[in-house]
């Protein structure tokens, strides 16, 4: 039977002009045949989310957001942040709301932006000192959603969680891993879930430690509402306790940010990003060259057991650390290794790779402690993926930032760009080369006339990948606070196909 469906035929004529690339043929064109290589395109929007600063009042939090400059041809666009529980559920609803003037007017001032991105290739910054201050929830649009970033920096110069933590703020997904939590005694760590979107997101958290499973009766179908955040203290969603713990986050319905805040007694406070996806082998950037303690902690999310090759790429080359050259981790389980003061004064990176050809995947992160007594810090490393195209990183100060890159194969070529300052300075910009198998620690030349922050720029060149890791450090109190952010690709290009109609499809 023969039959021409016109919903079928509107249907490919629509997607002709929503692409933009789409030649339109009849049936035995001897053109539609052939389908053309996908195109790179700039992303033209962007979604981040940061989650709920501190409680602390005597903490004070520094929001800046970045886009690099393009290439040009976009249309101009924004970039915001705004208040979580502050922004619309339902930008349709009924007009009809005489008896709650006052609220509205309260609501629309809440709603203002807490930062907006003025300028391509500068940051903006903004800053609060309020206990308790919302998350945020942001979209960027046109020019300004290319490899739009946004840095979290809080500093608490007292109290149980004292410390420096310093988070980028995450796109919504729906599924996140966090070796390197825990449930301990010593240890007050929440997971933070923000919801980006109009309906509610459902979420599973899911809690591992080192002999498997932790059991829980509150961890699943946990509801965030439509544009807010929860957090939850992880200690609460089991009875058992464990010093390692593996925390999964997926969601049934909807997607969040996922963010976990660490805070341990007498040593200090961080955030703990999530690891690169579960791959058979992963990067550690950035140990800095001062550390006092390295913990290494992995694990399996599949069903067989992973064993992998441990080592440091320092300034000269790789090593594997006396003693723990190889990790056995078992599924489901979460392990750990305490590799002390591995750096033994040079900066380094962790590289984990399959054992005998395995390819069993693994998360994993760091846990990084410089200092010693009362004036030790803490900061978490997550396993990342590399630069790739280009990645940047926010909130870079004169003094105190460190960048560290990561050759892990062939020996490679990067561009970095030091932003504008936020309040003045021009940008500047500098090549390095990383051999293969090595860390190399640069302090990046700061903006001409810097005034404010800025933000880094990596771009790859040449050669094989490479990984990277900012530390920022703060002095405080006598104790040399600091916070570490990797850098993965941006992926602020996207292949978009170069379709060509073939309405033979439609002929039986």
């Amino acid at each position: 039977m023969k039959s021409t469906p016109l919903s079928l035929i509107a249907g490919v004529v629509a997607l002709a002009a929503v692409t933009g690339f789409a030649a339109l043929t009849v049936p035995g064109d001897e053109g539609a045949t052939e389908a053309k290589a996908a195109a790179r395109l700039p992303v033209e929007r962007s979604s981040l989310l940061c989650p709920e600063p501190s409680m602390s009042d005597l903490a004070e939090t520094t929001y800046t957001s970045f886009t690099p400059a393009g290439k040009g041809g976009q249309e101009a666009g924004a970039a915001e942040l705004k208040a979580a529980e502050a922004l619309p559920a339902d930008e349709g609803a009924d007009e009809e709301k005489e008896d709650a003037d006052k609220d509205d007017k309260d609501k629309a001032a809440d709603s203002k932006p807490v930062i907006s991105l003025k300028d391509l290739g500068k940051p903006s910054t903004a800053e609060t000192s309020k206990s308790g201050a919302p998350a945020l929830v942001g979209t960027a649009t046109g020019a300004f959603a290319p490899g739009w970033t946004a840095q979290q920096t809080t500093m608490a110069a007292a109290g149980g969680a004292r410390g420096l933590l310093g988070v980028s703020c995450t796109a919504p997904d729906t599924d996140f891993w966090f070796p390197g939590a825990s449930t301990g005694k010593a240890r007050q760590d929440y997971v933070h879930l923000t919801n980006p979107d109009d309906t509610a997101a459902v979420a599973d958290i899911e809690l591992y430690g080192a002999e498997g499973p932790l059991k829980s009766d509150v961890a699943e179908g946990i509801t965030v509402p439509a544009r807010s955040s929860v957090p939850m203290l992880i200690s609460t969603l089991t009875s058992e306790a464990a010093e390692n713990v593996t925390v999964h986050v997926t969601t049934r319905s909807g997607r969040v940010g996922a963010v976990v805040s660490a805070a341990e007694d007498e040593v200090g406070s961080d955030w703990l990003a999530a690891s690169a996806d579960p791959a058979g082998a992963q990067v550690l950037p950035g140990i800095p060259a001062d550390a006092t303690s390295v913990r290494l902690v992995a694990f399996a999310p599949g069903e067989d057991d992973a064993d992998v090759k441990v080592q440091l790429l320092g300034k000269n080359g790789a090593f594997s650390p006396a003693g723990n050259d190889t990790l056995h981790i078992k599924s489901q389980m979460t392990a750990s290794v305490d590799l002390k003061d591995v750096t033994r004064g040079e900066p380094g990176s962790l590289r984990l790779t399959p054992v005998d050809g395995s390819r069993t995947p693994v998360v994993a992160a760091l846990r990084v402690v410089r200092g010693k007594g009362a004036e030790q810090e803490v900061a978490f490393i997550p396993a990342t993926g590399p630069v790739g195209e280009r990645a940047s990183v926010a909130d870079n100060r004169a003094k105190g930032s460190v960048l560290s890159l990561t050759a892990p194969g062939e020996t490679a070529k990067v561009k970095v760009t030091a932003s504008a300052g936020s309040e003045g300075g021009d940008a500047a910009v500098k090549t390095y080369t990383v051999k293969g198998g090595t860390t190399l620690e640069v302090q990046p030349e700061a903006p001409a006339g810097l005034k404010g922050g800025y933000a880094l720029t990596v771009e790859s060149e040449s050669g094989g990948p490479v990984h990277a890791a900012r530390t920022l450090t703060i002095e405080e109190g006598g104790i040399d606070m600091f916070t570490v952010q990797t850098l993965p690709d941006d992926e602020g290009m996207v292949e978009v196909p170069e379709a060509e109609q073939d309405l033979s499809v439609l002929d039986d």
